[in-house]
């Protein structure tokens, strides 16, 4: 959990941790390359969003927050 306003919180379905990750990924069939969304993840769930995102072949990029 996060005292800081700021930051942000794990995107994981009932998480409410501070995010250490950020996933960024699109849906292809849908948007172009311009079009990229954005995940926070806490260290739990980071690979489990990232599987969830390239099992269905969706372009991600995960990066570490600061």
């Amino acid at each position: 959990m996060t005292s800081d306003p700021e930051a942000p919180i794990c995107s994981s379905r009932g998480c409410r941790n501070t995010a250490a990750w950020m996933l960024l990924w699109r849906n292809p069939r849908i948007h172009g390359s311009d079009r990229v969304k954005r995940w926070a993840a806490c260290d739990e769930h980071e690979p489990v969003l990232r599987e969830f995102l390239t099992a269905r072949g969706f372009p991600c990029e995960t990066q570490r927050l600061p």
